[in-house]
């Protein structure tokens, strides 16, 4: 067997990701070995002296370290350092982007947040140039923190998609639709087609799936719902939206339809099993019955949903109805970082601590909220989620000789409540490597942080300029009473 350092792939990986590093060895194939391996299949299969094999992006074979050595000796072999290797996470919500706008408006009601903070923001500094980089800064961010897909929902997406495939990661991108000019386009016309032509642009990719994606009931019309829903089954594209998101959107979904959120698609026919429902923190228990009939997938966003005080999301009772429940980082304008570690840990404790049951949302079932639950709700369960012969080759390699990990004494509760996303090492997607010791290897850390620094600066000057404004107008106003 090729007994390699993973950092001798670096260059190798990066100019083409089935360079053979050694001669000998064969093309596009590796073992990762070495560790504990944690499946996170149906049967939360542990293997404690594991290895996984890849063939040209997808899992060959997982098992014993000692079977699998023997039987795939002309591997390049990747060594695990006796951490953990599991799935790649994955963030079933965010708006990758909004990074760049992390900590401009925080403690406000999720409305005044955005109506008064970020569309106006995003009005004002929001372009294709914008989306690439603050894209290229999350997927740093969610690279090295271990998350290998994610679900969006923001502008210029076809950008999003690029700077995704660029860098490597496995992604859901979703072209928002709404009802009042956007940065992207302008009028809902425009929107339409644009979503049209971006969808049927990346139909078929490995890595990139395109979808459809209003913003949310109360922003966009019943006859645009219709139309963006029918585009999505006509094109058999996921269709993304915010769902029952905070009592603010009730009151306003009620107030326009005389129903709440979840009755209003359904009454609507938009409830189906190409639909994910990002937050859902306020369905009643007729509205669960109908999220599980239709097979709707929920990203659930505790940090977000904590910090804007939208409120707790039935997570025991939606996972109960046998719901796909993932996790969700949001954009980190409103989190504000796109840790999904973070969001395990918070979602098992806010559940216990709401139910006064302590058994609640337990490490593992939380592990899977991040994993498998995750791709299932994003329709993606038969490709990614869980290290399963077949799958796509998304895997993660987590240290676990931290002090704050020491001791430990099972792996599932190491992970959720001990570890950090700083602890990831390794971390592959389609069985090529795109983090090496911490170090993602298909972005320019530098330039991207150079850059950010750049929009900082712009937009905190725009900002304190456009409060000074808003004083010397309340100012003249007193002046005139």
């Amino acid at each position: 067997m090729s007994r390699i350092a993973i950092s001798s792939l670096c260059v190798a990986m990066i100019l083409a990701p089935w360079t053979s590093a050694e001669a000998g060895t064969e093309e596009g194939s590796f073992l990762v070995a070495g560790g504990t391996i944690l499946t996170l299949d149906r049967s939360d299969t542990v293997i404690p002296d594991g290895a996984v094999a890849i063939r040209d992006g997808r899992i060959l074979a997982v098992g014993s370290r000692a079977k699998l050595e023997s039987e795939h000796a002309g591997f390049h072999f990747i060594d695990a350092g006796g951490g953990i290797v599991l799935p790649g996470l994955v963030n079933a919500h965010t708006h990758a982007p909004m990074v760049l706008f992390r900590g401009l408006a925080d403690d406000l009601e999720l409305m005044d947040w955005l109506e008064n903070h970020i569309f106006p923001a995003e009005a004002k500094h929001v372009d294709e140039e914008f989306v690439r980089w603050g894209t290229r800064l999350a997927c740093l961010e969610m690279l090295t923190g271990g998350i290998t897909t994610f679900a969006d929902m923001y502008y210029f997406e076809d950008a999003i998609g690029e700077e995704a495939e660029r860098c490597g990661m496995r992604a859901v991108v979703g072209s928002t639709l709404i009802d009042f000019p956007a940065p992207d386009n302008k009028t809902w016309k425009e929107a339409i087609e644009y979503t049209r032509r971006f969808v049927e642009r990346w139909r078929g990719h490995p890595r990139i799936t395109a979808a459809v994606a209003p913003h949310s009931a109360y922003t966009v019309s019943e006859q645009h719902l219709l139309e963006a829903h029918g585009l999505a089954k006509e094109l058999e594209a996921p269709f993304l939206i915010h769902l029952a998101e905070d009592r603010g959107e009730l009151e306003r979904v009620r107030a326009k339809t005389g129903r709440r959120s979840v009755d209003y698609l359904a009454d609507l026919g938009l409830l189906d099993s190409r639909l994910l429902a990002a937050h859902m923190v306020w369905p009643s228990p007729g509205e669960i019955e109908l999220l599980a009939r239709h097979e709707v997938g929920v990203a659930h966003c505790p940090q977000s949903n904590m910090k804007i005080a939208a409120g707790v999301a039935p997570v025991p009772q939606l996972l109960a109805a046998g719901i796909a429940v993932g996790l969700g980082t949001d954009g980190a304008a409103s989190n504000n970082d796109l840790d999904l570690w973070e969001e395990m840990d918070t979602a098992a404790k806010l559940h216990k601590v709401t139910s006064g049951d302590p058994t609640v949302i337990n490490a593992r079932e939380a592990l899977r909220m991040a994993t498998i639950e995750g791709a299932r709700a994003l329709g993606q369960g038969e490709r990614i989620g869980s290290l399963e012969t077949g799958k796509q080759a998304d895997l993660i390699i987590v240290a676990t000789d931290g002090l704050h990990q020491t001791p430990h004494y099972d792996p599932y509760s190491l992970l959720v409540y001990s570890t950090k996303a700083s602890d990831v090492r390794t971390v592959l997607v389609a069985g090529r490597l795109v983090v090496d010791q911490g170090v993602v290897l298909t972005l320019d850390s530098a330039e991207t942080r150079a850059k950010a620094a750049e929009y900082r600066l712009k937009i905190a000057t725009e900002a304190t300029a456009a409060s000074g404004r808003a004083h010397e107008s309340t100012g003249e106003a007193h002046a005139n009473d």
